[in-house]
């Protein structure tokens, strides 16, 4: 016969009770359900396989089947029921194994915006496409780093720059000479004059063939090496020529910026073929919507922007490693972003190729945990220098096109989570923001591009709170739909000892427990009815039975005895029970030392005995309590 023939074969005792209608004294068989450990069919739970199976919660697991089968908006699943009746361990055991039916979610990236770049851009790859995407990115910035410096030694680059350089500089040339001799003509000379590290073209006036400066032209009328009339025509003439001058220099510095802009376009010209193969290789590559924009634009930015590729990375490595010149070593170390990081990937959502559905159960969900974060670095003036590399992603996004489970309560007390929960799972999109807004510090200004998401939320809470949600939150009823009620208790049938002689098997191999013999098994039962609280249910919080069950162990493994017996789990329940009734024996003691009077014998009018319940900590016992009942002549009559 297999184990569940010997299951069903079993007889548990039930003890009959008398008709409600006559008065009688209850026996103390009729107080107290009891399994005869010589009814169970197994000598021990090695005998018993582990429970592999859900039991007592039918009612909750068609509810969470519909909730995880029906991927359609707003039919995310609230579970409700006490702690303890395995509600996280049933979620994560029945999305193994139903077959998912959630659509798969892309692969998501962000990349800078060159036209707004506190506004980042979304791009959304197939799955498997965006680390592939990232390393080709990194591998073509890296050989455009290489390449560009070398396109600008090349012979042919320098020939035709040095062409350009010599006509702009012949013209320039050209134009200084002609204003030298015009003002030479009335003995003036144009030269350089150092000013702190700058050299500045003067106008000098020639004395006797020497060159001096109009600040001391004074000295020489005294000294009477200048007539003063010589010496007004001297400055007259040099009004004239600074006005000349710079109108001569205004045209020399448009001969400047003209050769800038003629030899940028050259570099451009150079460098394109090269940037031109590099891009357009990756658009091949790549034919996903979004990304050739987005290549469109980061070759025009490479173009316009080449003084960072004419350094070759040796010597840019060089350059780190020698460190901050002195006077900024001073204020302390300064925060530089890397030039080349506006051209990299920031693949917050990456998939592998046997990536499933995934299943995320977030413990702490906390605000940056929940819907990401942007990462807030800072320079040496403690600004926020924060970009789109810096976006972080949270487990909604991880969840995307699958289940995240949450706790109910932790997500109603972290700060501002359950606004954003309700505002994504309605709108269905996921905005990435920073969390300056919590602290007392100021808000980044980067704002990313809104994430489409499709993942269907587990929340797990009591009924209590379910209520509240649902009575007092409009937009509760609308996103989530399913509601999964968890039992606490079962009827008690015979599969009842098997069901929990199988638990005990598998905590015993998870936690290398020993055996529990028959007599444990049918004590742990016991247990088991009477935290139901009724002689035909049986409890489904096996947090509590196990905890038994493991408490009985400590027991056995202290007598150094080979198997757990009944005698253990009465000591394990007897050892709770004087751990929690401290309120009970000092009751019981006012009792005994007569300092609290109850009256058993005889009568009294308006008055009874009664036995009040209370629970504390979880630990439950009767208190003897005293009922009467008065009454008194009032203004309308006899009243209470």
């Amino acid at each position: 016969m297999g184990t569940r023939g010997l299951l069903r074969s079993l007889e548990v005792t039930r003890v009959p009770l008398k008709p409600a209608s006559s008065a009688y004294e209850l026996s103390a068989a009729e107080l107290h359900w009891c399994c005869p450990p010589e009814k169970i069919p197994f000598a021990s739970t090695k005998d018993v396989p582990p429970l592999d199976t859900i039991v007592g919660q039918d009612r909750a697991l068609k509810a969470l089947r519909v909730g995880v089968e029906l991927f359609a908006p707003g039919y995310n699943i609230f579970v409700c029921g006490l702690a303890g009746t395995g509600r996280a361990t049933t979620i994560t055991k029945m999305l193994q194994e139903i077959p998912l039916k959630c659509p798969l979610a892309p692969d998501r990236c962000y990349v800078n915006n060159f036209k707004s770049p506190d506004q980042p851009r979304l791009l959304t790859l197939p799955r498997g496409r965006a680390n592939a995407f990232r390393k080709e990115m990194d591998s073509a910035i890296a050989f455009l780093r290489r390449r560009i410096p070398q396109v600008f030694e090349s012979e042919q680059f320098q020939t035709a720059k040095n062409r350009i350089v010599e006509r702009y500089s012949g013209r320039e040339k050209e134009m200084m000479d002609e204003f030298t001799r015009y003002i030479g003509k009335d003995s003036f000379m144009l030269a350089k004059m150092q000013v702190g590290a700058v050299s500045l073209p003067e106008l000098f006036p020639v004395v006797d063939g020497q060159m001096v400066p109009m600040e001391e032209m004074p000295k020489l009328v005294e000294a009477g090496k200048v007539p003063p009339e010589r010496a007004q025509e001297y400055a007259r003439k040099y009004d004239q020529f600074r006005q000349e001058f710079t109108s001569v220099y205004r045209k020399t510095m448009a001969l400047s910026r003209e050769l800038a802009q003629d030899l940028r376009y050259l570099e451009q010209e150079s460098a394109s073929v090269l940037v031109d193969g590099v891009i357009e290789e990756l658009k091949e590559k790549f034919p996903h919507p979004g990304v050739s924009e987005h290549l469109e634009e980061v070759k025009q930015n490479i173009l316009d922007n080449l003084e960072p590729f004419k350094t070759r990375e040796e010597e840019a490595a060089e350059a780190e490693g020698a460190g901050p010149a002195p006077e900024e070593a001073m204020r302390g170390p300064r925060f530089e972003r890397d030039p080349f990081r506006i051209y990299q990937v920031n693949a917050i959502l990456a998939h592998e190729g046997g990536d499933g559905s995934p299943v995320i159960f977030e413990h702490s969900p906390t605000y940056p945990n929940l819907f990401g974060a942007i990462q807030r670095p800072l320079d040496w003036r403690a600004a926020v220098q924060a970009d789109f590399m810096d976006i972080r992603a949270g487990s909604l996004l991880r969840a995307d096109g699958g289940y995240l489970v949450v706790y109910a309560l932790d997500t109603l007390t972290e700060p501002g989570v359950w606004r954003a929960l309700k505002r994504t799972l309605m709108h269905r999109k996921l905005e990435i923001q920073s969390t300056d807004w919590i602290f007392s510090f100021g808000a980044s200004s980067l704002k990313p591009e809104p994430i489409d998401l499709n993942v269907k939320v587990i929340m797990i809470g009591d009924h209590e709170l379910y209520e509240l949600l649902y009575a007092y939150e409009q937009d509760f009823k609308k996103i989530f739909k399913i509601k999964a009620d968890f039992d606490s208790e079962m009827k008690l049938t015979d599969d009842v000892v098997g069901y929990y002689a199988g638990a005990i098997r598998k905590l015993c191999d998870e936690e290398k427990l020993r055996a529990f013999d028959r007599s444990a098994i049918s004590a742990i039962v016991e247990f088991g009815v009477r935290r139901a609280g009724r002689r035909g249910k049986v409890t489904t919080r096996f947090a509590d039975v196990l905890d038994v069950a493991r408490e009985a162990h400590y027991f056995a493994e202290a007598e150094q005895a080979s198997m757990v017996t009944g005698a253990h789990v009465r000591r394990a329940r007897e050892a709770h029970r004087e751990r929690h009734n401290l309120i009970e024996s000092k009751i019981q003691e006012m009792i005994d030392e007569h300092l609290m009077l109850i009256d058993v014998t005889g009568s009294r009018v308006g008055q009874v005995n009664g036995l009040s319940v209370v629970e504390m900590g979880g630990y439950a016992f009767g208190r003897p309590v005293r009922i009467t009942a008065s009454v008194s002549m009032g203004k309308a009559g006899i009243i209470n």
